[in-house]
């Protein structure tokens, strides 16, 4: 889920346009265009947005000269995000004046935050919606079409469209997202999400069950459950009283099938318990690979980003992870340059990466968000240069963690998921094995596999961010 390990935040949090096609139903003639930015939540949340809009007759096009409606789902956890999405709304403006009546819509996170500004200010959109009030697009669309801007950015403290069964965009027919919770508790200093997708609300234990099970019978192979905070589901029955944590969620899901692969993301470090690591290790088909954010090494600095963890309790974490799951892989997002960060408090991350061993990093400079608590308790005093210099040996070292992880899996024969045909080459398999580690590996005749099939894979070779090796045919 993570391969792109070695990369900035930046290279990761591109955007993807929606390339499903939903026009081909019969009778849809209306066509949208949707683009999405940022963490997996926003691509969930594009699926269900493109299945209410399926609803009301709107089919989709991968072409924005075609569409009637261009929707941005947008990010603003970076102001890079951000000014990538002024950028295209400005590209769609000049398409709006060759195209009487298309409509420009902003979705969520930047939309919640920034609403005002988008419809009175730059005037380059006609509707802005937030994350928690999708349902109300068709009749948003409507009052759009009579030339009233449309807005809704109001939060919920219930909505988790557990009702919604998402249209699968960009799919690879194997692999698929699973919301179970959205919003988020932790008033992490940097942080704009507890502003723009509000409190904490889990998904009932039964629709999420019921979704991964019909995924599996149409075939998907992996389901990755997703939620700002994953570890802090907690699904009350309102009429038992019965209690699912998500450590008995994921004995739910894993239970569907022992060929369906289960993933989950993103664990905060406080919050994840023996009791998951325990569901992990006793169930095979729940992969070995925690996403177990940082941010900093540094105690004091963790302190003045509000993640409520030391340094010392962090790698006793890692420790504790590794002790009850020797072969799980970890993953990290890592913060450089956050306000006041000194030269110590920087070899403070890099030890902790070191001692951590991460498989991959997400990795970026700190970027003030308006409206979070530290851009209204912190100066943000770090220079750009010095940003830029600890990110760039930050990028090295997990570079150098990466291949050394790597290095450990020649010899190793390990199970892969396979997604496709590698890009490189038509005549090998690229697939994902528990760790999330990508495998690349040649196409023999004798076994005639196909896209979704599992393979056992002698690792012979490895670079910084692939493994590579032949089939083992009698495992």
């Amino acid at each position: 889920m993570f391969e792109a390990g070695n990369k900035t935040i930046d290279e990761i949090r591109q955007g993807e346009a929606y390339s499903g096609d939903l026009a081909a139903v019969s009778g849809i003639n209306k066509k949208f265009f949707i683009e999405s930015y940022g963490c997996q939540m926003n691509f969930s949340d594009s699926e269900i947005i493109a299945s209410i809009l399926n609803s009301e007759g709107f089919g989709s096009t991968r072409n924005e000269e075609e569409a009637d409606i261009i929707f941005l789902n947008t990010c603003s956890i970076r102001e890079k995000a951000e000014q990538t999405v002024r950028k295209r709304l400005t590209e769609f403006k000049k398409l709006k004046r060759a195209k009487p009546g298309l409509l420009v819509g902003v979705l969520g996170c930047m939309a919640e935050r920034l609403k005002s500004k988008l419809l009175e200010e730059e005037k380059l959109v006609d509707i802005v919606v937030g994350p928690d009030a999708y349902r109300t697009l068709p009749a948003l669309i409507d009052e759009a079409k009579s030339g009233t801007k449309a807005v809704n950015v109001l939060l919920s403290r219930e909505e988790t469209y557990a009702d919604i069964s998402p249209v699968r965009l960009n799919s690879n027919g194997v692999s698929a997202f699973v919301s179970i919770m959205r919003g988020c508790n932790n008033m992490c200093a940097f942080c704009v999400v507890p502003f723009t997708r509000g409190r904490e609300r889990s998904r009932d234990d039964v629709s999420i069950i019921q979704e991964c099970k019909n995924l599996f019978e149409e075939g998907y192979k992996e389901v990755t459950l997703l939620g700002q905070n994953v570890d802090s589901y907690y699904w009350v029955d309102p009429i038992t009283n019965h209690i699912v944590d998500f450590a008995m969620l994921l004995e739910k899901v894993a239970a569907i099938s022992p060929t369906l692969r289960v993933r989950f993301s993103t664990s905060h470090p406080k919050d994840i318990t023996d009791k998951v690591l325990f569901a992990m290790r006793d169930n095979p088909n729940i992969c070995r690979y925690i996403h177990l954010p940082l941010q900093s090494g540094s105690t004091r600095v963790l302190q003045l980003m509000n993640r409520t963890y030391t340094r010392e309790w962090y790698i006793a974490k890692v420790k504790r992870i590794k002790e009850i799951m020797p072969d799980c892989a970890v993953s990290s997002d890592i913060i450089a340059g956050f306000c006041t960060e000194d030269e110590q408090d920087h070899l403070d991350t890099l030890d902790i990466m070191r001692r951590s061993g991460y498989e991959y990093s997400y990795m970026f400079a700190y970027s003030e968000r308006p409206g979070t608590l530290a851009a209204k308790r912190y100066t943000d005093d770090v220079s750009a240069e010095v940003k830029q210099r600890r990110l760039a040996e930050i990028i090295s070292l997990q570079n150098e963690l990466s291949l050394e992880s790597n290095k450990r899996d020649l010899g190793i024969t390990t199970e892969v998921l396979i997604e496709g045909d590698s890009k490189k080459s038509s005549n090998h398999w690229m697939g994902r094995n528990s760790q999330g580690k990508v495998v690349v590996f040649e196409k023999i005749k004798s076994m005639p596999l196909q896209k979704g099939d599992y393979a056992f894979v002698l690792v012979k070779e490895c670079t910084q961010g692939t493994l590579l090796g032949t089939i083992v045919e009698n495992n």
